[in-house]
């Protein structure tokens, strides 16, 4: 039992350090549109039905978010964002 929980753990932990560094990544990039750039992910995720993208997405926006103190997080824009990328897919 310990040794399920101690995998899972780990499987976890890859993960959360996989959406770090995908934050990490995009900061460093640009980071006043890292926040945009991984909402436009996490859209383009959804509008093309891989949930498990959207999430991990979802989280690295979230990490900018909370990493970046100079990243642009403006409601209307990440809207326009989604719609956009709806648009794009054909799922309007």
């Amino acid at each position: 039992m310990f040794s399920a929980l101690n995998s899972w753990l780990e499987r976890r932990r890859a993960i959360r350090r996989r959406w770090q560094a995908d934050a990490r990544r995009l900061v460093q990039e640009d980071e006043r549109n890292a926040y945009y750039q991984a909402q436009r992910l996490a859209a383009r995720a959804r509008a093309e039905g891989h949930g498990g993208a959207f999430v991990h997405w979802s989280k690295v926006a979230a990490e900018v978010a909370r990493i970046s103190p100079r990243a642009e997080m403006d409601l209307a824009t990440v809207q326009a964002i989604v719609d956009e990328e709806l648009r794009r897919s054909g799922r309007t």
